[in-house]
């Protein structure tokens, strides 16, 4: 029996986490070790939809990993709607996309680069994930620059069909970039090494019941944990200084999005750079085209308050300056070591001012 560390290894945490949740311990403690329970939840939704989609078409396929693939994201969005904390939904939607862009992709490029000199990916990919990003922050952007718009007597300007009308808008683009991809131009999106970007999943591929299965069970513990991980996390951050943004925006994040974020910093290490990127890059497409819009929606019947796009000036802004660094270091197509470095280097000096500045 090998024992090389494995994720697999965090399900262990799933007890503990029950444990301290029965045994009513600190905030912090229950909320770090659900966090870390939700990990290989997140990875076993994501492994069987990947096996799922090998039973079907190109574009089922491809819309499987779309929707399921930022599961984790959505599940612990919807757990804390219903408990009214908009603030963090915010949070957690801008900090799955910044850590995509750039901690994702920054150490797919730095640990790839270090096995490798030089790795080279699609540029006429990622130019156009990089239009996309760009059409989706400024998508946001209006709503929200309309959305924290006052009336005569200071108080917030309602307007409810502003929001539901730029969910349907982007949801709309969502599906038509989906159509894009998928059937009228995939060579846009081929890879620069001939190899094939579908497969990320190794082994004999399961059967449709034991995928299906593994994906409703995977979900339904996933939204268990989340609700326990949501119930302690305005405890945790009374703790530790934190305030919602900033533990929606760093910790939620890179929960949600650590098995999407696992699978393309491996593909880096693996010199397979397209995939890595078309997973980073593509995530944040699907949150902001998709996973945005639907918890618009879906405020209305589950949470006490509606959601809207209104997000901070700050992370409009940080969501700017994301995706235009990114832009810039990777729409030659090539990769190093110290192009990850850079971009791994921006997301920690926002992660930094983050927790020193909670408001922003």
């Amino acid at each position: 029996m090998s024992l090389k560390p494995s994720i697999h290894w965090l399900f262990a945490f799933i007890p503990i986490t029950l444990g301290l949740e029965h045994l009513h311990a600190s905030p912090p403690l229950v909320f770090f070790a659900a966090a870390l329970s939700i990990v290989p939840i997140a990875a076993l939704i994501v492994h069987s939809t990947e096996h799922l989609a090998t039973h079907t078409g190109d574009a089922i396929g491809g819309l499987l990993n779309a929707t399921f693939g930022n599961a984790p994201e959505l599940i612990i969005a919807v757990v804390a709607l219903r408990s009214g904390m908009v603030d963090l939904v915010r949070g957690s939607l801008v900090g799955a996309i910044f850590a995509n862009i750039l901690l994702a992709t920054g150490l797919a490029f730095l640990l790839g680069g270090l096995c490798h000199r030089e790795q080279l990916f699609s540029a006429s990919a990622t130019r156009m994930y990089s239009s996309m990003m760009f059409v989706a922050v400024v998508s946001l952007a209006i709503p929200s620059a309309i959305g924290r718009m006052t009336t005569a007597d200071g108080a917030p300007l309602a307007m409810p069909g502003l929001h539901l009308g730029a969910a349907a808008i982007l949801l709309g683009a969502y599906v038509l970039y989906l159509v894009f991809m998928l059937k009228t131009h995939p060579d846009v999106f081929k890879p620069a090494d001939g190899g094939t970007p579908e497969a990320h999943a190794h082994g004999p591929a399961w059967s449709v019941p034991r995928a299906l299965g593994t994906l409703v069970a995977a979900s339904v513990a996933a939204a268990f944990v989340s609700e326990i991980l949501v119930g302690a996390a305005e405890g945790t951050g009374e703790a530790l200084g934190m305030s919602q943004a900033f533990i929606g925006m760093i910790f939620l994040a890179i929960v949600g999005g650590a098995a999407e974020s696992g699978s393309a910093i491996a593909m880096g290490r693996r010199n397979r750079m397209d995939l890595a990127v078309s997973i980073a890059l593509g995530s944040c497409i699907q949150i902001a085209l998709f996973v945005a819009p639907v918890l618009v929606f879906a405020s209305y019947f589950i949470g006490p308050q509606p959601f809207d796009l209104a997000f901070g000036k700050g992370q409009i802004l940080a969501l700017f300056v994301a995706v235009l660094i990114a832009a810039v270091v990777a729409n030659d197509g090539r990769s190093n070591w110290y192009k990850g470095v850079q971009l791994v280097t921006v997301y920690a000096m926002t992660a930094l001012a983050l927790y020193l500045v909670p408001g922003g």
